[in-house]
């Protein structure tokens, strides 16, 4: 079976291939090499162990590079076999396509003509398949495993993504083939698109097409372990991310900037728009007055990189629970909660009135309440301040 494929030309001309990893999908598998090959004959298969009838399915397609292997060993495994021996064959693309079905091979022109756009100079590309998981018919659990997803991508990278878990995706063979992996199963997508990011390629989302029919599609996702394994990789990920990575990018930064216009672009953010620069401040206030002690520094840099604001006026303006002032917001805290459960202002505030186990619940209660009131309170009169102030000065800059 062979044929150039109406997209061939364009195959040859990015000096890109096709890579299907597949695993006992004898039910998918030869329909879609049928609909790829219309398009190209540049296709890798990757046969990772699988026990069904794959291998006799693989024998029908001599047009297509097979790679069978004995043993399996997880898509992450594979994969990574699969990138290199694509690199080794010359190749400087590879497009994943899963092959339980779920893709559309006409989709292919979508990660191609995004690719024929890029200019000499510009950023790698990571083209990640969008499925639009809030779209009628996709299964709500995978929907919700997305967004968790997206959002710790999110947190230690500082983009955003709506879709990192499909696996139709464009490589840059290269730059992905130089990086070590730790994964070898489904997380291994997740973690590569992370040091992608990390490594200053450009990854991004395009749209594309889904099909979920449960009755022929088969899913190796296990959703408990594979879910802990994207867990435990992702807290791995936050602590390399806030005390290695975005370090190390800032002092980069700093270096090929210098102190000045470091300090306008990198510090005080001065593109950014009033009600970002207020929030950001808003933040730090908000985190900083909160009752979660011990966590503080992670959950101002979780908020920023959220809301997309400058991380480190947000971090500075959160050290206002720095030892003098600790004392203060304790007591500020625990009376607003004495006001809010109706007992007024306890101007008799004493510690000998902490008498059981019942007195001392209650009273971190009240703490943890008026802490939390204190918190946004004292961040939206902030960012009204702080909104108000640098819109003024913005004016008087354009002026």
């Amino acid at each position: 079976m062979s044929t150039a494929g109406i997209y061939q030309n364009r195959f040859r001309a990015l000096n890109c291939c096709i890579i299907v990893p597949t695993y006992n999908n004898q039910g998918t598998l030869a329909s879609l090499l049928e609909d790829l090959l219309v398009y190209t004959n540049q296709i890798i298969v990757l046969n990772d162990g699988s026990t069904d009838n794959t291998k006799n399915i693989l024998k029908n397609f001599d047009a297509i590079e097979i790679r069978n292997f004995e043993k399996n060993r997880g898509k992450g495994v594979v994969l990574k076999k699969g990138f290199k021996i694509a690199e080794e064959l010359g190749y400087d693309y590879a497009i994943t396509i899963d092959s339980d079905g779920q893709h559309y091979p006409d989709d292919l022109d979508v990660f191609l003509t995004e690719l024929e756009k890029r200019n000499p100079g510009d950023k790698e590309l990571l083209l990640i398949g969008d499925r639009n998981m809030g779209s009628d018919g996709v299964p709500g659990k995978s929907a919700t495993g997305n967004d968790f997803s997206s959002y710790w991508y999110l947190v230690v990278t500082g983009f955003q993504l709506h879709d990192t878990q499909s696996g139709y995706r464009l490589y840059p063979l290269k730059v992905i083939n130089s990086v070590t992996y730790y994964t070898w199963k489904f997380e291994f997508e997740i973690e590569i698109i992370v040091k992608a990011s990390w490594r200053k390629v450009d990854v991004k989302n395009v749209p594309i097409k889904v099909l979920y029919d449960e009755k022929n599609r088969v899913s190796h996702f296990r959703p408990f372990w594979d879910i802990v394994r994207i867990t435990l990789l992702y807290m791995w990920f936050v602590l390399v991310s806030f005390f290695w990575i975005h370090p190390r990018n800032k002092y980069r930064d700093f270096k090929q900037k210098g102190f000045k216009r470091f300090w306008k672009e990198d510090i005080i953010r001065s593109n950014d728009s009033p009600a970002k620069k207020a929030t950001a401040i808003a933040v730090g206030i908000f985190v900083g007055l909160s009752p979660f002690w011990g966590i503080h520094t992670f959950l101002v840099f979780v908020l920023a990189a959220f809301l997309k604001v400058n991380k480190i006026i947000a971090f500075l303006f959160s050290n206002i629970s720095i030892p003098p002032f600790i004392p203060v917001i304790l007591y500020l805290s625990f009376q607003v909660g004495s006001v809010i459960l109706g007992n007024g202002w306890d101007w008799s505030l004493k510690l000998e009135k902490i008498s059981s186990t019942t007195d001392v619940f209650l009273g971190l209660g009240q703490y943890i309440l008026g802490s939390l009131i204190l918190a946004i309170t004292a961040s939206i009169l902030v960012w009204i301040v702080f909104y108000l102030l640098f819109s003024v000065l913005n004016k008087k800059q354009i002026i």
